[in-house]
């Protein structure tokens, strides 16, 4: 099983991939968004199929206080837009400070402006799955086993 991660901004869409065990995710692409967003859509299902993805978390820009405004609306929107496209199973996770935390990786790494702005949105994508990685691990931990 593999998981792809998006980062939908509104100029670009950062894509990150879970390894197969689900344990670890990589920045993987930045697709630079088209005149249509059906051509954005395709872009993404293309590489879920190629990387055989079974699921698709999209970070969900939650506001501050917990509210959903208008970005979040607008992803909500664009997820629904995506469903219509695939049956793979497309959940959200909270983004709220992924892109701060990727701005601070980056320079923390020295990587120079000019990278940075190409990298971002990716690197932001991963920090997002890997917060999903790390939450859908941790529930299947809590999940009773086998009684033995």
């Amino acid at each position: 099983m593999r998981v792809i991660g998006l980062d939908l901004g509104s100029k670009r869409i950062g894509v990150a991939l879970s390894n197969s065990d689900i344990t670890v995710a990589t920045p993987y692409e930045v697709i630079k968004r088209a005149d249509n967003i059906e051509k954005d859509h395709i872009a993404i299902l293309k590489i879920a199929l190629e990387w055989e993805v079974n699921k698709i978390i999209v970070g969900l820009p939650i506001s501050l206080d917990g509210t959903l405004g208008a970005s979040a609306k607008s992803v909500i929107n664009e997820i629904e837009k995506l469903k219509r496209l695939t049956d793979i199973p497309i959940q959200t996770h909270d983004e709220r400070f992924t892109t701060v935390t990727a701005e601070q990786m980056l320079l923390q790494q020295n990587v120079k402006r000019d990278k940075r702005k190409s990298v971002i949105d990716k690197v932001a994508a991963a920090i997002i799955l890997q917060g999903w990685i790390d939450s859908f691990n941790t529930s299947k931990d809590l999940r009773p086993g086998p009684v033995t």
